[in-house]
């Protein structure tokens, strides 16, 4: 596609933040930063990306616009309560009055639980904030620093999330941090960020992104808004997917799946469900990469559900437009999806066996996710999901 073509998707729209889309966006970086006040923005990103021209990039932008620009990025794939206790004392260490989040699903956690903790009150800890009952009002809102998000991969949609998912390195459990005010102002969606992702990487955030909007979909709870959003989302995974894990330079594709990434997050506020009640744990206990974790798991969860979602995956299956609507059609187009896109098909070909099994369903049970799920699973039969999976039984 052209750039004349591409210049259709250089728009902003204001939900559920402003969002900025568009090749060559990440040039407003500094102008986003100032608007927002900042004046000494502490860039979080992880440490991979930080090797890379675009981050250097970025900074010196923010340096010649007048700011005084920092990198922190010593942080883990899957982000602990560590990581983001550096983070605070780099944002207070060197006078930083602002965040811009820069990077893929584990960068953008963090940056935000920083931005969330950096002001707070001494003696505050990061684990009160967990994402049970009302904990969140354990925190002054207006103390949470602003925050320009930029992702650099499609998936997570931690862009637009009010939530953080850390680990608890010493309870060896992954912890969703809440607070409302979490929610970056500014996001900037500039697909040219994206095409030097691997295809493998290409394939398991895109899948994580459809997790979200599938498990969205399949909630019990009443949010139409949504139910459109979600379906919406995954009618542009299926169209641009596969588009982007077979040529990473397709600027549409990767523009189209930062779009469907960012509204899995916004749907997943109707719920979301056993994939991730799985996911979770299992992250935490073996340092797998979450959205593979959810392309996995996803048709044994939805089989397992399989008695309570007729109806909408009856719709969901009219909507992507496959012959005979229905759980079976749905499952066999995530399989086929899987396929097309060298996910594995089992928790085994990651190494993860079942040894754990009795673990697994107890953690996930508990796991905040695990509320919203179409069937509420106990730990048994969590632990027999989880089992499915790694021995391949579907």
């Amino acid at each position: 596609m052209s750039q004349q073509d591409m210049s259709r998707f250089t728009t902003t729209w204001n939900y559920p933040a402003q969002i900025r889309t568009g090749a060559g966006r990440i040039k407003e970086l500094p102008e986003a930063c100032r608007a927002l006040g900042m004046r000494a923005p502490l860039l979080i990103t992880d440490p991979g990306l930080a090797r890379l021209p675009m981050v250097d990039e970025a900074v010196a932008a923010c340096r010649e616009a007048g700011m005084s620009c920092a990198v922190f990025s010593e942080i883990k794939g899957n982000p602990t309560g560590k990581n983001v206790l550096d983070g605070v004392a780099a944002f207070r260490d060197g006078g930083h009055d602002g965040v811009i989040a820069f990077g893929g699903g584990s960068g953008l956690d963090a940056a935000k639980a920083v931005a969330l903790m950096a002001n707070q009150r001494e003696g505050l800890s990061l684990w009160s904030l967990e994402d049970i009952g009302d904990n969140w009002q354990n925190a002054d809102g207006g103390a949470i620093v602003p925050i320009v998000a930029v992702p650099t991969t499609a998936g997570t949609g931690s862009e637009v999330g009010r939530a953080s998912v850390i680990t608890d390195e010493q309870a060896h459990v992954k912890r969703i941090i809440f607070h409302p005010g979490m929610v970056p102002a500014t996001v900037i969606l500039d697909p040219e960020l994206t095409t030097g992702l691997p295809p493998s990487i290409t394939a398991a955030t895109g899948m994580d992104a459809l997790s979200h909007c599938m498990e969205a979909w399949c909630s019990p709870n009443y949010h139409p808004m949504a139910e459109g959003i979600a379906v919406e989302g995954m009618r542009r995974i299926r169209d641009y997917l596969p588009a982007a894990f077979a040529d990473g330079q397709d600027l549409e594709a990767r523009q189209q799946m930062l779009v469907a990434s960012m509204m899995g997050a916004t749907a997943f506020q109707r719920g979301l469900g056993a994939m991730h009640a799985l996911a979770h744990p299992l992250g935490a206990l073996y340092d797998a990469h979450h959205g593979t974790l959810n392309a996995i798991l996803m048709p044994y969860v939805l089989r397992a559900n399989e008695c309570t979602i007729g109806e909408p995956m009856v719709r969901l299956g009219r909507y992507l437009d496959l012959r005979q609507p229905g759980t079976g059609s749905v499952i066999d187009w995530v399989l086929d999806m899987r396929e097309r896109l060298g996910i594995p098909h089992t928790l085994s070909e990651l190494n993860i066996d079942a040894t754990q099994a009795d673990k697994v369903g107890q953690m996930a049970v508990v796991d905040p996710s695990s509320g919203s799920n179409p069937i509420a699973f106990d730990a048994n039969q969590y632990r027999n999901l989880f089992i499915n999976a790694v021995d391949g039984r579907l």
